[in-house]
């Protein structure tokens, strides 16, 4: 690991405490995770990249149901027709 400094806001640093103790970590390891989610989003290009190749993909495929735009929540809970579960 490397060694670094980073100068926060009071309340950032007070926040960043209240956290630490309730998740039992140490600041650091919050930071770095913080830091990582932050690499992780840019990596993937960010939220208007990822919107992007999400919306290349709508209407590219089909389910076969004719009421799937009005039923999804039904289908996605894996009801039947006659609102069973499995």
């Amino acid at each position: 690991m490397v060694r670094t400094q980073v100068r926060l806001t009071g309340e950032q640093a007070q926040r960043l405490k209240v956290l630490a103790q309730e998740e039992r970590a140490s600041l650091a390891k919050l930071v770095r995770r913080a830091v990582e989610g932050y690499l992780q989003e840019k990596g993937n290009g960010g939220f208007a990249q990822r919107a992007e190749r999400a919306l290349a993909v709508v209407g590219r495929f089909t389910s076969g149901l004719r009421d799937m735009s009005q039923e999804h929540d039904r289908y996605l809970m894996g009801e039947d027709r006659l609102g069973r579960l499995p």
